[in-house]
């Protein structure tokens, strides 16, 4: 028996169609959507916190309380930033049950510059890179266990981001 181009041809197309349905039905009992954490309905994108000019507004418009310092939230900023349209920054934290990390820059037009949730179980740590007016101390501000707790930290600016 001569299999010819057009045969094996069709013959690939079974195949490959019998391997997506299986592959599908093996599929079938799987749940796909958000992430959980993500895209909770009582999560409401936090609008008038973004829109504070102060950070101490900011906090207390995304949280309703204020921060105290502490060790254990670890914020890693340059001293100095050769270009404060790309500033990077990254915040982690050693405290149990944290629920958020959000980030700011107080010189800034609007303070706050990123605010995560973070699911239960996983690692407490985010990065981003940021855009910064000029000389500002960055604030990280971690909520764990019903409490907030900040770093700081001052960058300086030598090239302005923020229209500069």
């Amino acid at each position: 028996m001569t299999i010819t181009q057009s045969g094996l041809l069709t013959t690939r197309r079974l195949i490959l169609k019998g391997v997506a349905t299986v592959t599908l039905v093996g599929f079938g009992g799987i749940a796909f959507g958000p992430a959980p954490g993500f895209a909770a309905a009582n999560d409401k994108y936090p609008e008038d916190a973004f829109r504070q000019k102060g950070g101490d507004d900011a906090i207390k418009s995304l949280y309703g309380k204020t921060a105290e310092p502490s060790d254990k939230v670890k914020l890693d900023a340059p001293e100095i930033a050769e270009n404060g349209a790309v500033v990077p920054i990254s915040v982690s934290a050693d405290l149990p049950g944290v629920t958020s990390i959000s980030i700011l820059v107080s010189e800034n037009p609007n303070a706050l510059a990123a605010s995560y949730k973070i699911p239960a179980g996983t690692v407490a740590s985010v990065a981003n890179r940021l855009k910064m007016a000029q000389t500002s101390n960055v604030i990280a501000i971690v909520e764990a266990g019903g409490k907030l707790y900040s770093a700081t930290k001052e960058v300086k600016v030598t090239v302005g981001g923020c229209g500069g």
